[in-house]
């Protein structure tokens, strides 16, 4: 097998059967077709140089600086996760042949936990169509391309595992059960895709036809189990494409220089979730559980300013936030007096929106 093919070594949990033993089983079903060493190679010819490996913010204590990424217009448009390694003024993204250049977040959907790049690097780049139209069903076989470890950093081809759609299914982290504020459908993989790096790869089919984007590290600590899933292309579609289209399309613009960057050291009086009246959902997931609003206090600065229950707190001062622990640790950096300025993602009517607050602790 090629270096391009991820190894076994680098699977961080075992799946229950072996892959080569259920793809046989389809086979013999006549779910799954056999694919011949010729095809796998011209699929890999085909989809690599349409990858990028992307670095950013990161570095500390399982906080990997690095990420996938692929490419979505031939202007230089790149799909990705949004995550704290975009959280920073400098995106450096490497293509598939090495050359190197710097990239602009042009916007996010914070709901999706998707974000789109753009690099100059002239016209006409190999992409994926974000429109193909495939037939996508549990037991159809996938390849999953992403830069898991970090094996590639230049020109290496960024590494690639096979597996099936195991299941089509919609994702609820309302409890905290996994680290993500999506909620929709997912494709549940059979191939251990949630690995450092991965998150933002591209997973296609037999003919090259990206399907979705391979979704972040996701573990349930109260089971233990680790969570291998791609978001849909049809599901992230539509925001994709006004986000290309138009400069201006919100949902959210953000500054990576906010928040904690520049700050020069935590408060004196830090401010507290208590004092603001804000209950957050219990944290279910080591240092990851996404910050939904549990409970308002009673005539507190929260319920004041409009703050309701199941929303889910995206940005505090401009500073993105990720989740229950990292809301506490920005609010550190606010002193008692001052107010607080709250962005929520919020579902009316079974529509979400985002919703602008600002909060005045009592004096």
């Amino acid at each position: 097998m090629n270096k391009t093919m991820a190894s076994s070594m680098h699977q961080r949990s075992r799946q229950t059967f072996p892959l080569a033993i259920v793809c046989g089983l389809l086979m013999t079903l006549g779910i799954a077709r056999p694919v011949s060493a010729d095809d796998v190679s011209n699929l890999i010819e085909q989809v690599q140089p349409k990858m990028v490996k992307i670095f950013g913010w990161g570095g500390g204590p399982r906080l990997e600086d690095y990420q996938s990424g692929f490419l979505v217009s031939g202007e230089g448009h790149i799909l990705t996760a949004w995550s704290y390694v975009l959280d920073t003024g400098t995106v450096t993204v490497h293509m598939f042949d090495g050359i190197k250049y710097e990239a602009k977040l042009v916007n996010i959907d914070p709901v999706a936990e998707i974000a789109v790049l753009k690099i100059e690097a002239g016209g006409n780049l190999p992409h994926f169509a974000l429109n193909e139209e495939s037939d996508v069903q549990p037991a159809t076989s996938v390849w999953a391309f992403s830069n898991l470890y970090k094996v590639a950093t230049g020109n290496e081809p960024v590494s690639v595992q096979q597996g099936v759609i195991s299941a089509i299914t919609n994702l609820s982290a309302r409890r905290g059960v996994f680290n993500t504020p999506y909620q929709g459908r997912v494709y549940v993989l059979d191939a251990v895709t949630n690995n450092p790096g991965a998150a933002g790869g591209a997973l296609v089919d037999r003919e090259g036809r990206l399907l979705g984007m391979l979704g972040k590290e996701m573990k349930n600590d109260r089971t233990n189990s680790w969570l291998n899933y791609a978001l849909p292309t049809s599901e992230i579609h539509d925001t994709v494409m006004q986000i290309i289209e138009d400069p201006n399309y919100t949902p959210v613009r953000v500054d990576p220089l906010a928040g904690r960057h520049g700050k020069e050291g935590k408060a004196e009086r830090p401010m507290t979730l208590q004092r603001l009246g804000i209950v957050v959902v219990p944290e279910v997931i080591s240092a990851a559980t996404p910050p939904f609003v549990d409970d308002i206090r009673y005539q507190s600065p929260a319920e004041k300013a409009g703050l309701l229950r199941d929303d889910l707190i995206m940005f505090l001062n401009g500073q993105v936030i990720h989740s229950c622990q990292m809301l506490r640790a920005e609010l550190e950096y606010i002193d008692q007096d001052d107010a607080v300025s709250l962005t929520v993602i919020r579902e009316t009517g079974g529509v979400q929106r985002i919703v602008d607050l600002t909060l005045f602790p009592d004096f």
